[in-house]
């Protein structure tokens, strides 16, 4: 399915100013058909599944008991 610039600064919750300047520095992907930008939301399902990914993992860790030191020592 194909976006406009505006639809696609509202699907990634960013400026239309930004994704304008994504797409002339080549780091999105867009289509010109002379009047404006068409952008495939394809393209963007990776990056989420990343991000998905990377909050899984960081869920992981802060959910990962400390374990105790070797080193304390009980000294009542």
């Amino acid at each position: 399915m194909y976006l406009t610039i505006k639809e696609t600064a509202e699907y990634l919750e960013v400026a239309e100013a930004q994704v304008r300047q994504l797409i002339y520095q080549k780091q999105i992907r867009a289509l010109h058909d002379g009047e404006k930008y068409l952008i495939n939301d394809d393209q963007f399902n990776t990056h989420f599944e990343q991000v998905d990914n990377y909050k899984k993992l960081v869920q992981e860790i802060l959910e990962e008991p400390i374990p105790e030191s070797v080193d304390v020592k009980d000294e009542d």
